[in-house]
């Protein structure tokens, strides 16, 4: 099978909240073929304000290239003529599948109305397409930042179906410090003049608030390490910000908020950012380690060792699942986004979790789920050397 967006119509979901939400569509991308067998399907998760275009270059209904280019493709780490893979775009966004800016029942976009949704809902409906698609489980389940919290999701709520999982820079659930990030940044977006409490379609909508939204979170995405290293206190080219010019830091950050703001929606970012904060493997089900205790695929965390956001202790719970046989560490300066910039660490994680390789003695997990010969406190340790 091509390259190439589709969207599938997954019927009715009910969500979490008990609320129904009607003719669902999920828009994906697919590279290679599932065999007779049905066994070799990849399931690729992206992050907050990503899609489906995993790899491949810019096209009429592609404004971006490939977020994580080399990892998918004849002769990739996952190889498509050995792997079927699949990459769906999250519910609840504005890359094709059901959201905000969609038609609602009555024709007219959601706006204002679309429900409040979590991370589980997002992957009943990343089932729902499964289903559509055939496949009945995931060789592996793969995912950074918040496709690495519906990973696990995945893993933990339909752990039939997972047999292998890759959980990157993400934890087991939202932390208080990553909420309170993600408030301001609401907050800059609901209260933009434009944005009409959600009713803007088919106006620009609130692009200031979204834009300093980004920001806010472009910030969380680099360490302070990278930000001092590349910036300083300097100014931007030919601007001193002891004269009202900026500093560069300040239109690096103000780049990546006009950057957001030419590709993606305002009420996507709010429906996202709110379905980041409802994310909790344990709710419902006991509490965290009893919710890891219900994981049966081989799972694999990757922590970055500068991120802030997602910290390495925020992996180092996840990596607490007796299932666990990975706790390696992405060694970076950039923070959360290393993720997305350390392709050759990360993809050497990844195809190692796909292939069932040995794991390196470093990076094996230690404590309470570990095997009794080894150590009793946890070990994070730097794997390879080389949003």
């Amino acid at each position: 099978m091509a390259p190439g967006r589709r969207t599938q119509p997954v019927g009715d979901l009910t969500l979490e909240s008990g609320q129904v939400l009607e003719g669902v569509r999920v828009t994906y991308q697919t590279w290679g073929r599932l065999n007779e067998a049905e066994d070799n399907a990849v399931l690729v998760l992206h992050a907050l304000t990503g899609d489906s275009h995993v790899v491949g270059p810019r096209g009429p209904d592609q404004p971006t290239e490939g977020w994580w280019p080399g990892l998918v493709g004849p002769g990739c780490p996952v190889d498509s003529d050995e792997w079927f893979v699949v990459a769906p775009a999250v519910l609840g966004g504005c890359g094709g599948t059901t959201g905000p800016a969609s038609a609602a029942p009555d024709g007219r976009p959601y706006g204002s109305c679309f429900p409040r949704i979590t991370v589980r809902d997002q992957v009943r409906a990343e089932a729902l397409l499964a289903d559509a698609l055939g496949i009945r489980s995931f060789a592996l389940v793969v995912g950074g930042s918040v496709g690495g919290m519906r990973a696990l999701e995945w893993a933990v709520t339909l752990p039939g179906r997972v047999r292998r999982c890759v959980v990157l820079a993400a934890g087991a659930a939202a932390t208080a410090d990553q909420i309170a990030w993600s408030v301001p940044q609401q907050h800059a977006v609901r209260l933009d003049p434009a944005f009409h409490g959600g009713d803007y379609y088919p106006g620009p909508g609130p692009r200031q608030g979204l834009a300093i939204a980004r920001q806010i979170a472009h910030a969380t995405y680099r360490s302070a390490e990278e930000l001092a290293l590349r910036f300083g206190r300097d100014g931007q080219a030919g601007e001193d910000p002891l004269r009202g010019g900026r500093y560069a830091v300040q239109s690096y950050l103000e780049h990546h908020g006009a950057k957001l703001v030419r590709r993606f929606d305002a009420n996507a970012y709010l429906v996202l950012t709110e379905a980041m904060n409802s994310h909790d493997v344990g709710r419902d089900r006991g509490g965290v380690d009893a919710a890891l205790r219900r994981i049966t695929a081989e799972l694999t965390v990757a922590v970055v060792s500068s991120d802030r956001l997602f910290t390495p202790a925020d992996g180092a719970v996840v990596a607490r699942s007796p299932a666990c046989r990975e706790l390696a560490t992405i060694d970076s300066p950039y923070g959360h986004d290393a993720f997305l910039v350390e392709t050759d660490q990360v993809f050497a994680i990844v195809a190692r979790a796909l292939r069932g390789d040995p794991v390196p003695e470093e990076n094996r997990p230690r404590g309470p789920a570990a095997t009794a010969t080894g150590p009793a406190t946890p070990a994070l340790v730097a794997g390879p050397s080389l949003w």
